[in-house]
């Protein structure tokens, strides 16, 4: 059985380049969390997801990164809605305060899990493009319809 992919939509236009390349550094700070396990990287990813998604992306400090690269000229631009990559990054920020609260209440096994998802989440996006978030809206707006 085929799941059928829709995407949200604003058509506001992004790189989506500079979107992987955030990726990666999600996907670096993440393994790192694994690493250490310092609660400090999973809140500082909390926040950083928090801008990206909920409209202050400017403020983005991993934003901020992946504009400077771009601006180097070391990414090719690649054009894409806006929208599902916004989705993806409210998933990201409702999986960082999962790994966050989990880390502080010392459930490190969920802790653990969580970033596994979230790992594999980001290394789907920063190297092969593949954005996970079209699939959970997909799967989130099915659920949300009556069953015919």
């Amino acid at each position: 059985m085929a799941i059928s992919v829709n995407c949200p939509v604003d058509f506001i236009a992004i790189n989506e380049n500079k979107v992987r390349v955030t990726g990666l550094m999600v996907l670096l700070l993440s393994v790192g969390y694994m690493v250490t396990e310092t609660p400090y990287i999973p809140a500082f990813l909390v926040v950083d997801f928090y801008l990206r998604a909920f409209h202050q992306g400017k403020y983005s400090p991993l934003n901020w990164v992946s504009t400077r690269v771009e601006k180097m000229g070391w990414i090719a631009v690649k054009w894409t809605d806006r929208a599902p990559k916004r989705f993806a990054a409210r998933i990201g920020f409702l999986l960082t305060d999962l790994i966050f609260i989990a880390a502080i209440v010392e459930l490190q096994a969920a802790a653990y899990w969580l970033a596994g998802v979230l790992i594999l989440f980001s290394f789907l996006e920063s190297f092969f493009g593949f954005c996970a978030g079209c699939y959970v809206y997909s799967l989130y707006n099915k659920m949300l319809q009556p069953s015919k």
